[in-house]
């Protein structure tokens, strides 16, 4: 099912919403933000402590569902609402939003949803998005890569050690570099009518097309 995940970033960071999504899920203050959309809100989770009582009274008697967690825990609110949507859902394909931008803390914990080793099985199914970004996660493989409409730059992040990254039918070639420590092989660009392609044969890589204010 194709979900629509609100983080508690600000709608202001959101990409344009161009398709339909048949699941919105709100995170703690995005659930406020997706009725405020109006965007019909099928689960809320979090501890929701980033609204008041009549904003949660709001939240919780429009959402289909509500998983309301206590306010000290391990996990965050994200982690909490991802893990939620594949419990109910193993074959969603999920859209991050409201996920970047803010505290560097929530962003790195964000970022960091695809080194989980609950989550690797789902890698493939979940991408987080902004503006200005496109965010994607990859385990050892070949792919090609089309472009996203707007996005110029094309980087290849190695959240952990990489071995034999190729990268081929780019501006910038690799031939099976060695990647001893997390790296971004930033500023990338596509070919002209052209996918891009890379291979790797042990690590995580995050694919980010994005683009200039």
């Amino acid at each position: 099912m194709k979900t629509l995940l609100a983080a508690g970033g600000p709608p202001a960071t959101w990409p344009v919403l161009v398709e339909d999504y048949q699941r919105y899920v709100g995170v703690d203050r995005g659930s406020l933000y997706l009725l405020e959309a109006g965007l019909p809100l099928a689960m809320a989770v979090g501890d929701f402590d980033s609204l008041s009582a009549e904003e949660r009274e709001r939240v919780f008697a429009a959402a289909a569902s509500v998983h309301q967690s206590p306010a000290e825990k391990d996990d965050t609110d994200t982690q909490l609402a991802l893990a939620t949507v594949f419990a109910a859902d193993p074959a969603a394909e999920v859209t991050i939003v409201g996920a970047t931008g803010g505290r560097l803390d929530h962003l790195l914990a964000n970022l960091w949803l695809g080194l989980e080793p609950r989550f690797q099985p789902f890698l493939r199914q979940f991408q987080l998005v902004d503006q200005q970004n496109c965010l994607s996660y990859y385990l050892p493989g070949s792919y090609e890569v089309a472009p996203v409409p707007g996005m110029k730059y094309l980087a290849f992040c190695c959240l952990t050690p990489v071995a034999e990254l190729t990268l081929q039918n780019v501006k910038y070639e690799l031939n099976r570099q060695p990647v001893p420590q997390p790296t971004s092989y930033a500023s990338n660009e596509f070919l002209p009518g052209k996918m891009a392609s890379f291979r790797f044969s042990d690590g995580v890589v995050a694919v980010i097309q994005s683009r200039d204010v």
